[in-house]
């Protein structure tokens, strides 16, 4: 979503190479780049200004070490502005009550009921009970599709497709909670405009009705500045606690992200992309700020890796490992453990300066399809002992997974390198170490 906006600031940073130390002229120019960059981005003019103001207020007069360079100074300096601008500490969803309640509000394709199957989802995971309710009483596909998510994310929905009261929906999802144990219950509503009255009397009694914990206001980051001028207007009716910005993988400008906090004074509680029902996050001021200069964001990465790695099947693996015992039965855990993780390129973008590298790169993320075609092409005997795959099973393999015999070849040789990868590294005395490494647990 930042790629451009990363671009622009760094280009800005670069009219101070070469310099000694910061100045009024040297600084005057790079904040007018800076400026420019987040206007760009469709970020508000009076926000985009006053973080400049501060950035070269803040930047004006400071001594430069002789390890750090008025570029590296000043992009510390916007990292903090950014930090700031964007909420400073991240905020926690408040779980309260029993059962504790969280209304989900929004504009009509923000992405409320895919965003209340990934919050079950999130909730899920920590071990608490989750229960989901279909209060949007318009769409006609919207219960269904809720059903949908609930049931790929194991938790149950409350649904009454007859009423065509949301209140009442509402009220008796929380006595059903109440008899069947679940602590939280997320009440996915229909999609409204600001100036449509009716709807906004409706979200507005339902809060009044259900006392929420948490009344999240879902947004679109791809609908740019509207977004801001949206959750202003539903703030000052609704006086929500926070935000969640959705379809953070568009391809957009990214402005909304920016300036939605200062403009709205609500934190951003999560952001989530894609379809896929983990891909949702905790929204954090200073990584995010991080990302957006090119600096990476390894805490998230280890953190998605560690929530998607299992403990259990982490120590089989590394004892196999160091046995030699690794398989393509293994590699295919592997593989799946990966793409929970989420977008490939998102992944890509976490790690210091590949940001940059993976721009202009297509990564799909159905580029693993035909490796697991393969593998599952193969018989169990065949994946535990690749050795046995003589010419005619290689055929036979290519045939059944829609592949070549070049890509069956190509896999199977990019594995056996792999596993003398491994060996080498077993005997060398450095295996425990490294494999301990790549293993999220540490252990």
């Amino acid at each position: 979503m930042f790629d451009s906006l990363s671009l622009k600031l760094e280009k800005a940073f670069q009219t101070l190479k070469g310099q000694g130390r910061i100045t009024e002229i040297n600084i005057a120019t790079t904040v007018k780049e800076i400026r420019k960059a987040l206007i760009d981005a469709d970020v508000n003019y009076k926000v985009a200004k006053e973080v400049t103001d501060e950035i070269r207020e803040k930047a004006l007069g400071q001594n430069v070490l002789t390890s750090v360079s008025p570029g590296q100074l000043l992009t510390k300096i916007t990292n903090d502005e950014l930090t700031l601008l964007m909420g400073g500490e991240s905020e926690d969803i408040k779980i309260e009550g029993n059962p504790a309640i969280i209304l989900i509000a929004g504009l009509q394709g923000s992405g409320k009921t895919t965003f209340s199957g990934k919050l079950a989802s999130y909730l899920k995971r920590q071990g608490r009970q989750v229960l989901l309710t279909a209060c949007d009483i318009y769409r006609p596909a919207a219960i269904d599709q809720l059903k949908v998510l609930g049931e790929q994310v194991g938790v149950e929905v409350y649904a009454e497709p007859e009423n065509k009261d949301a209140v009442k929906i509402a009220k008796a999802a929380l006595e059903h909670a109440k008899k069947n144990n679940h602590r939280i219950v997320i009440v996915d509503t229909a999609g409204r405009l600001a100036v449509d009255e009716e709807m906004m009397n409706e979200i507005a009694k339902l809060k009044e009705a259900l006392k929420p914990s948490e009344t999240l206001f879902v947004v679109d980051a791809m609908t740019g500045q509207d977004a801001v001028n949206t959750a202003k207007a539903f703030n000052d009716r609704l006086n929500f606690n926070g935000v969640v910005l959705t379809k953070m993988d568009g391809d957009t400008r990214g402005g909304a992200a920016l300036s939605i906090r200062r403009v709205v004074e609500k934190p951003i509680k999560f952001i989530s992309s894609g379809e896929k029902m983990e891909a949702i996050d905790r929204f954090y001021p200073d990584r995010m700020a991080s990302r957006i200069l090119g600096m990476g964001d390894v805490v998230s990465l280890v953190e998605k890796a560690q929530q998607t790695f299992d403990e259990e099947e982490a120590r089989r693996l590394n004892a196999k490992m160091r046995k030699n015992q690794f398989d393509f039965n293994d590699f295919l855990s592997q593989l799946d453990q990966i793409k929970k993780m989420g977008n490939m390129k998102d992944l890509l973008g976490m790690i210091p300066g590949m940001g940059k590298a993976v721009k202009d790169v297509d990564i799909d993320d159905n580029s693993f399809k035909p490796i697991e075609a393969i593998i599952r092409s193969m018989t169990l005997d065949e994946r535990q002992n690749p050795d046995k795959l003589n010419s005619s099973r290689k055929n036979r393999i290519a045939k059944g997974s829609g592949t070549s015999i070049q890509q069956v070849n190509q896999l199977l040789k990019q594995f056996e390198d792999m596993r003398k990868m491994m060996k080498t590294m077993n005997k060398m005395g450095g295996g425990k170490r490294a494999l301990n490494a790549l293993n999220p647990f540490g252990r």
